[in-house]
This record gives C-alpha cells, structure tokens and sequence, in this order.
C-alpha cells in the first residue's frame, strides 16, 4: 500500500510538467474562441490525441497510479488551462470508466476504442444518466429498459439530460431502470452502438460556463440494443437484482450506503477540477495586483487585495490536500468514514467559485470584461457546486455519514 505523500515523485512532476505545457500551449490560447463559438473543439481535442494526452492509455496510466494522485494531478493541470475545453477533452472518460467498472473484458475490449477513435479520426462518448426529473435524486428515473428474450434485445425509452457529448457521441453509456421495484439497486446500464435507430439529441442547452462542452438531451424512443450491450451481461444482472430484491427485504438501508460509497469515490476528480480553475483565476489576480498600479503605487501593497490573494491561496492549497487525501483514500481501499469524498469535491467546489468571484472583484471592471481571462473563470466555476452532487448534496452525504441519522 502506497504511503500518503504530500510530494510527487519524478515520474508524476515530468506528467504534470507536459501536462501543464499542453495546457499552456494548447488550450489556454483556444479558450476564448471556443467559449464565445459555444462548439465542441474538435481540433484541440485532436492535438491531445496526437500527443497521446486524449486515450483511455493515458487515463488508465494515471488511474492505476498507486499513490491515487495520477488523475487529480492531470484534471488540475487541463482545467487551469481552461474548463470548458477541458471537459471536452476529458468527458469520454465518464463513459469509458462506466465500461470499465461494469463491462466484461469483451465489452471492454470492444466499446472503449470505438469511444476515442484514433488521432485522425477522434471520436467522442457520452454517459447518460441524470434525466429532466432525476437528477440528484436517481431513484426517480423513469428512463426504461425491457428485455426482449425472442430477440434478445433490450428496448430502451426515455429522455436523458445534461449529457456531455449527447447526442454527437459515437458510443452512448445509458442508465436505464430494468426493476422499478428496486429504486437505484434497479439500474443497469446498457451500450448504444453507433448509428442506432431511435436515439437523437433533444435540446443542446446554451450554458453559463463551460460553454466548449457540449451538453444536451438525449431522447431515446424504441432503441432497439442486442442483449450483449448489456453492460456485464445478463446473468450477472439477474444474480444482482436476486441479491438486491432478498436485502431490499431485510437490511435495504445497508444496500443504499454501498451504492453511495460507490458515488463517493469519483467525487474527488471534481474536486481537482475545481482546484484548477481556482488557482487558474489566482495567478491572474496575483500578476494583475503587482502591475496595476492605483495612487502611485501596486494595489498589491493595499492590505484589502493583498489580504484576500492570502486568503485565496490558502483556499486552494487546503481544497487540494483534501482532494489529494481522499483520491489516496480511494486508491488505497480506505473507506471514507466521514465521507471524505464528498469533503473534497464540496470544499474545491465552493473555493473555485469563491476565488474566482474575488478575482473578477481584484480586477474590478476589466475583470468584468472578456478581456481577460478571470470573467470565463469565474462563469465556469459555478458548474462545480452543481454536478456530481450539489453542494447541497454533499453537506447531507457529510451530515448523514458523521451523524448515522437519516437527515432529510
């Protein structure tokens, strides 16, 4: 078991170092163009598959790091550079983990390269499971998924929503409910080939932040899938609905806390993100504070900025050893007691929001403006209280775990 380190080894500090060029190089250059044009960034996301940073190689190098800072370090590097790009660039890799997590070696083998295509042909994947009335709440899904067994199909109907890459993926990872009866025990998630008659994009929404990553419905109607897209297969899905249903009987609240330790695990990437476009935002207002001068002088040397650059990087730091702790945690196999998980990403996510307001703040109007980078900053980080869990969300998963009270 890897020891919790507060320092990178060689081999993590020559990642993060390519990492943050590319995002330097790359991204940062392209990100006013694409947040204004609203439009997947296909040739940026081209370039990191030229260079092997867009791969599910690469993410797996980074998620099988023993020390588990692999993938918190790469998201906080991409998304300095910019959030929405990033998130273009990183947004398959829900669908892939999806796959991996629950697919068979086959699955696996067959869907994840048909996700990312080659560096000159990329292709994009989608997970889809929030819906217009399940969001945070996903035992009410209504999407559904029935079983053919004269054909062997599943026939999948229902909308999915806030879909990244919906709609313009080439492979589509679908939540569906198979059991109502069972609440969230009751999902399973299914493969939509490419091409597949019935799926379509519904709305592309016209975001506040994050506007490079397209994100819209998913509608589904008579999506006729054949039953080896069935993620795990069906005989593994009928022994965990059996499992389900016999302690959906007996201890149903136990079965509830393991899906959600389950959720927990995946929140710290967030955090990273988060962390990011916090210290992004930052070094902005730091530069700026020591050249803009007010009254002969560097408003730096004004104790109210210069104050709040003290508060902001303290912030961060302390958002990122959160993070940093809880990704060691997942890796290692120690379960978050007092939802560590949801500690990080709630932490990170309020920070970026907050550092990135001040920013705008120290900038005063040219940070209003789209002139400089701290207004599209600030626009993104908003999105980082709101997916994978609310903050609010992760206030009750903290409350409940330290209380073992069903806090409503």
């Amino acid at each position: 078991m890897a020891e919790f380190t507060l320092e990178l080894n060689d081999d993590q500090k020559q990642v993060r170092d390519w990492l943050h060029g590319f995002a330097a190089d790359v991204i940062r250059p392209a990100a006013s163009e694409w947040d204004e044009r609203e439009e997947t960034p296909w040739p940026v996301i081209q370039e990191a598959a030229k260079v092997g940073i867009y791969s599910l190689d690469f993410y797996a190098q980074q998620f099988f790091d023993p020390t588990g800072l692999g993938i918190p370090m790469a998201m906080e590097e991409l998304f300095w550079g910019d959030a929405g790009i990033a998130l273009s660039i990183v947004g398959t890799g829900l669908a892939a983990v999806g796959v991996l997590a629950n697919g068979t070696e086959e699955q696996i083998g067959t869907w994840i390269p048909q996700m990312y295509g080659d560096a000159d042909d990329v292709k994009v994947a989608a997970f889809c499971s929030s819906e217009p009335d399940a969001g945070s709440d996903v035992a009410s899904m209504r999407t559904r998924a029935v079983y053919d067994r004269a054909k062997d199909e599943w026939v999948l109907n229902g909308t999915k929503t806030w879909a990244t890459n919906g709609g313009i993926a080439n492979v589509h990872v679908v939540v569906a409910v198979v059991d109502p009866g069972l609440g969230s025990k009751g999902h399973a998630s299914f493969i939509v080939p490419p091409n597949t008659p019935g799926l379509s994009q519904g709305q592309k929404f016209k975001k506040h932040g994050i506007r490079a990553s397209h994100t819209a419905e998913v509608v589904l109607e008579d999506v006729r899938v054949p039953g080896h897209c069935l993620l795990g297969g069906k005989e593994k899905l009928d022994q965990r609905l059996a499992r389900a249903r016999e302690r959906a009987a007996t201890g149903g609240e136990r079965v509830k806390n393991a899906a959600m330790a389950t959720f927990e695990a995946s929140r710290p990437a967030v955090g990273a993100m988060a962390v990011g476009t916090a210290r992004a935002a930052y070094e902005v207002a730091l530069d700026y504070a020591k050249t803009r001068t007010q009254f002969g002088r560097p408003i730096i040397d004004n104790q109210g900025v210069a104050f709040q650059l003290a508060d902001m990087r303290t912030r961060i730091d302390a958002a990122r050893l959160l993070v940093w702790r809880a990704s060691w945690m997942a890796t290692t196999g120690k379960p978050f007691e007092s939802a560590e998980g949801s500690m990080s990403k709630l932490y990170a996510s309020e920070t970026a929001k907050k550092v990135t307001a001040q920013a705008v703040q120290i900038l005063g109007g040219n940070g209003f403006t789209r002139e400089y980078p701290v207004e599209r900053m600030h626009r993104d980080a908003a999105i980082y209280t709101i997916f994978e869990g609310t903050s609010e969300i992760q206030r009750l998963v903290i409350a409940r775990t330290l209380s073992g009270m069903p806090i409503r």
